[in-house]
């Protein structure tokens, strides 16, 4: 159990140190109020005009100059490299949901890390933003309500089984895993799409027009 460094009621945009764009987290911001960023994100934070209320990172991407722009009581070092500063994000992190954006980029390792992370983390809602897409880690039952032909991706990051209800291709039965089956270019065949897995380690996968629709999904009662 970790001690958290936000806390809120709201929801939290989580700015990240690849690259982004002001559109990208104003879209973010207006949906999640809360500003915090993960070590080098705080300096795209900044020059966005969107200060962070916590940094939470090794911050091995700080130079002395940079921190110079931050209030050190903002500034949370978690000096362990055994994870990467997105998991250290969400293990501090107490809220309704989060929106990570500066998390794709052009860097695949940095977005395998992500992916990682999101399934190291399965208790916490965070939704992380791309430029096209979005994907979260889907919960044991998950109820979205998308336009019909939405594109519906489903990709497994460790053995995993399910069922799903409004999909073209409905995944009863199936063994997936990440060097096996997996289930991308789904689409829905009606409005509402109901998923429910046996065990962790599904990441969900969406055209970023179902935000709105995902977040409500992932913070239903």
């Amino acid at each position: 159990m970790f001690s958290p460094i936000v806390q809120t009621r709201r929801g939290v945009t989580l700015i990240g140190g690849a690259r982004t764009d002001r559109d990208q987290v104003e879209s973010a911001v207006a949906l999640a109020p809360v500003v915090a960023a993960a070590d080098s994100g705080a300096l795209s934070a900044l020059d966005l005009g969107f200060p962070p209320v916590a940094v939470i990172g090794d911050m091995d991407s700080l130079d002395e100059l940079s921190t110079t722009r931050l209030d050190p009581s903002i500034v949370h070092r978690i000096p362990e490299q055994e994870t990467t500063d997105f998991d250290k994000c969400l293990r501090h992190i107490a809220a309704p949901f989060i929106l990570g954006v500066g998390f794709t980029g052009d860097r695949l390792d940095h977005q395998m890390a992500m992916f990682n992370t999101l399934v190291r983390q399965p208790g916490q809602r965070c939704i992380v933003l791309g430029a096209d897409d979005i994907c979260f880690h889907c919960p044991a039952s998950l109820a979205l309500d998308l336009p019909v032909g939405t594109r519906v991706s489903l990709f497994p990051m460790a053995p995993v089984t399910g069922r799903s209800v409004g999909l073209r291709w409905p995944i009863a039965g199936l063994a997936f895993r990440p060097d096996g089956r997996v289930g991308t270019s789904n689409a829905t065949v009606a409005e509402t799409v109901l998923l429910e897995m046996d065990a962790p380690g599904m990441l969900v996968m969406l055209p970023r027009a179902a935000l709105p629709a995902a977040i409500r999904a992932l913070t239903a009662p």
